[in-house]
């Protein structure tokens, strides 16, 4: 059965994307070892991101890179679910399934989708809302060495709940960019 994950690379400074989700910062990110990437996209069966990510990605197409285009660096292909309150704006796009549901129907649905495969959530909105009602069941973490300053950080909350994880596993080859899997801490 897969799991529910939520991976990232972030700045130092703990943003995952610069003001108006742009990503030209990635390019500062340590590389990965050959055959990770390609590795980690093979595990996944259904993506779950945002809205505000999705517009921002179509709109700077022309301005990023081969990583940052696309999921996985173009080496992921599967079902990708954008979360959104206005669905129909972005109905004819056949690279997505805009959905307008709760955080919990979408993974249910997504579970059924991937058949087997893991689920990944690469928006901190849509995570967010996940890890208030425990569906994260693993956090991918890399980092990339500089500071943005600003955007979208990874987790903010203000008054929110604490949530502690556990290392499960350093990945080889990515020490450079303090590349681990964590598990959420159920005691």
């Amino acid at each position: 059965m897969g799991k529910v994950a939520w991976g990232f690379t972030s700045s130092v400074d703990g943003f995952i994307a610069g003001p108006g989700h742009d990503m030209s910062w990635m390019s500062a990110a340590e590389p990965a070892p050959e055959g990770m990437t390609a590795g980690m996209a093979g595990d996944v069966g259904v993506i779950i991101s945002g809205r505000a990510g999705y517009d921002a990605a179509k709109a700077q197409r022309d301005e990023r890179d081969e990583m940052t285009a696309e999921a996985y660096g173009g080496a992921w292909s599967g079902t990708e679910f954008v979360l959104t309150h206005r669905p129909d704006e972005i109905a004819d796009d056949p690279t997505i399934i805009p959905l307008d549901v709760d955080i919990v129907e979408a993974v249910r649905r997504a579970k059924v989708i991937a058949d087997g495969k893991d689920v990944q959530i690469i928006s901190a909105d849509i995570a967010r809302q996940a890890l208030e009602h425990d569906l994260i069941d693993e956090l991918q973490v890399f980092v990339a060495p500089l500071f943005l300053g600003d955007g979208i950080r990874i987790f903010d909350v203000p008054g929110g709940r604490r949530y502690d994880w556990e290392l499960v596993e350093t990945y080889e080859g990515a020490e450079r960019s303090f590349g681990r899997r964590y598990r959420p801490r159920r005691d």
